[in-house]
């Protein structure tokens, strides 16, 4: 999905103003590190752009970036939804047990009595922890809470996750 060696480290949300700054929401652990990355990737999935962030406020939750040579509303516009890219080692220093989200997404997930039931297609933000979002084959959706009850390991050299299945989540 992304450059290799890139991970999201944001996704443009709109535009601010009309001097071609965009609204960030940041996926990265500490949003103050978009003052250190300079070149970055634009990417909607498909296309790839380099940027280069010249200048980066904060307000709220949000991280307002400006792009060296995009000086107009009309020419950002395109970018509304565009993830951010930057390389694994500008995103984050990962602590024992924390992942990239696009190591995540795509690992096959078992049960801890040995039961596969399905891969990760999404990872929902939400106030209290992050939900993985888990589809069977049948097309059935689990959401499994990554909490510590129900993350037992995570594997990525194999490409699983071991989980406990807390009453009532399939």
């Amino acid at each position: 999905m992304f450059s290799d060696g890139y991970v999201s480290a944001g996704t443009i949300t709109s535009t601010h103003g009309i001097r071609g700054e965009v609204k960030v929401y940041p996926t990265v652990d500490d949003p103050d590190r978009f003052s250190s990355f300079g070149k970055v990737l634009l990417s909607n999935g498909k296309t790839e752009v380099e940027a280069e962030i010249e200048n980066v406020k904060y307000f709220k939750n949000l991280v307002i970036v400006k792009f060296r040579g995009i000086d107009d509303i009309n020419d950002v516009m395109k970018y509304r939804r565009w993830n951010i890219l930057v390389t694994r080692e500008d995103a984050a220093d990962l602590q024992e047990g924390q992942y990239f989200e696009v190591d995540i997404i795509g690992l096959k997930v078992v049960t801890d009595d040995d039961r596969e039931i399905g891969k990760i297609t999404e990872i929902l933000h939400t106030g209290a922890n992050d939900v993985y979002t888990v589809k069977g084959e049948s097309g059935k959706e689990i959401l499994i809470p990554a909490i510590q009850q129900c993350i037992l390991d995570v594997d990525l050299e194999n490409g699983v996750m071991k989980v406990h299945l807390l009453n009532g989540m399939e």
